[in-house]
């Protein structure tokens, strides 16, 4: 980067108008400790005006205490306006789907400043260990995942196999290496170092994706072309994003959020971590999985608001053009009307607009209508039927869905019908697939998503012999 590009950056990056802020004290206070610090998305103005007007008490009241004026002497309100306006940049302002209360997020650029001014702060113990071993960890799953040459990987999977054999002996005959507490210390810095980095990187993906859907929007209000045109354009730029590095990683880590197995094992590891005596505990990175799911959730609800705005673009092309019909069929029908009372005087007046003419063998010849024998008589029924059977009905109880959801998922977290189903598989045929489409509790909820589908499989109810497979939408199970 040369002078003119640092100079674009000092006057345009919201993250370095924030260190050149004259309030950056209180802004980086407030806004880390509420929304970093206190792991929080997207809150309301009224939940955050409070919140700061407790803050600008004490510090006015501590200012007051000194002899000198107050500080900070504007309103909450009027002081989040200032730091989510586009000259600021520091909170994003938005309504929720639903919801008429504006909401504040912190920016991506807001984390990067107030991630580097922590990182002026001495650390009392500073881990090189763990890091190592993760440097030689990566350069080993590049070197080894582009190797193509089956020798090659072999011999690398013949070592490893040797130094796991290796360990097995030691520990059946009682030699347990364990990390000692400094070496415990070192990782976990890393760990939670790198859980809160990982946090802010999917805010950073969000806001790019927001910003293509923004994009979006201006070509779609500002088109006036061919509409194939326009769809080309947008669908292209969505597929190249899919189609990044940036796209498939994320993609990689949302499939793996979506694991139960693997989210049970996270949570496992997390809490035998946080049982440690000699660790200082992070209770930010406790919960950081859900964290993460509800960050990739809000990921992908910003790349669908991008499919139904094509939908909406595409339902309103449909509209004009019929309304263009129906002002077109409007336009003939009122000229008819005027000139029904003033009917044009040219053409030729005929007193029989046509002549009816008959041909003798144009008639049918006479044919005998066929004759049908009836049997009226029926025999008395003997067969002795089951009027219960009239009356069965199948009932599906909610209910028992909604316990089966919350025995496999923990709050805060989602995971896809056919997740659920491996664990509970279907006893009531297609009307218990039914019954968990209609669900709608207080803190479980289903999205469908038709850009996509998944295949069910179950028994039928009436024959459990016979395998019977439904073919509907992704269906995404939450649970709030």
């Amino acid at each position: 980067m040369d002078f003119h590009a640092f100079a674009g950056l000092w006057e345009r990056h919201p993250a370095w108008r924030l260190l050149r802020a004259h309030h950056s004290p209180l802004i980086l206070t407030f806004l880390g400790n509420y929304f970093v610090e206190g792991n929080r998305g997207a809150s309301s103005a009224t939940d955050l005006a409070a919140a700061l007007d407790d803050l600008l008490y004490d510090l006015n009241t501590a200012a007051a205490a000194d002899g000198g004026p107050a500080r900070f002497p504007k309103e909450p309100r009027a002081y989040l306006e200032d730091w989510a306006a586009t000259e600021a940049g520091f909170l994003r302002r938005f309504y929720p789907p639903g919801d008429d209360e504006v909401h504040y997020e912190v920016t991506p650029a807001f984390e990067k400043a107030y991630a580097w001014v922590l990182s002026l702060q001495g650390r009392a113990f500073v881990g090189t260990e763990s890091r190592l071993h993760t440097v030689v960890e990566l350069l080993r799953q590049i070197v080894h995942g582009v190797e193509s040459d089956p020798e090659v990987r072999l011999a690398e999977l013949r070592r490893r196999r040797t130094e796991i054999d290796a360990e097995i002996d030691a520990v059946e005959s009682g030699h347990i290496a364990v990390l000692d507490p400094t070496g415990v210390r070192d990782r976990y810095q890393q760990l939670s170092s790198t859980a809160r980095e990982l946090l802010s990187d999917f805010r950073e993906v969000e806001d790019n994706f927001r910003f293509l859907d923004r994009a979006a929007r201006e070509k779609i209000a500002a088109w006036d072309g061919p509409k194939g045109e326009l769809l080309a354009e947008l669908v292209g730029s969505r597929s190249e994003i899919a189609a990044s590095d940036q796209g498939r990683s994320f993609q990689s880590f949302y499939e793996f959020l979506l694991s139960d197995s693997r989210q049970a094992e996270l949570t496992d590891l997390l809490d035998k971590v946080s049982s440690l005596d000699f660790v200082d505990v992070d209770q930010r990175i406790r919960g950081i999985q859900h964290d993460w799911s509800e960050a990739a959730d809000r990921t992908q609800r910003t790349v669908r608001q991008i499919s139904e705005q094509l939908r909406r673009f595409l339902d309103d092309q449909v509209w004009l053009e019929n309304r263009r019909v129906f002002d077109l069929v409007r336009a003939v029908e009122s000229t008819a009307l005027e000139l029904r009372g003033d009917t044009p005087d040219f053409g030729l007046d005929v007193d029989q607009p046509g002549i009816e003419i008959a041909l003798p063998f144009e008639r049918p010849l006479y044919q005998q209508p066929a004759s049908a024998t009836v049997e009226s008589h029926v025999e008395q029924a003997t067969e002795d039927l089951d009027a219960e059977l009239l009356f069965t009905q199948t009932f599906v109880d909610q209910a028992r869905l909604a316990a089966n959801i919350r025995a496999i998922m923990p709050e805060r977290s989602s995971a896809l019908l056919s997740d659920v189903v491996g664990m509970y598989p279907i006893e009531q045929g297609a009307a218990e697939i039914v019954g968990y489409l209609a669900l709608d509790d207080d803190d479980v909820s289903i999205d469908i998503d038709d850009s996509d589908e998944t295949l069910l499989e179950y028994p039928d109810p009436n024959d459990p012999d016979t395998i019977r497979r439904a073919r509907l939408p992704r269906v995404t199970v939450r649970r709030r």
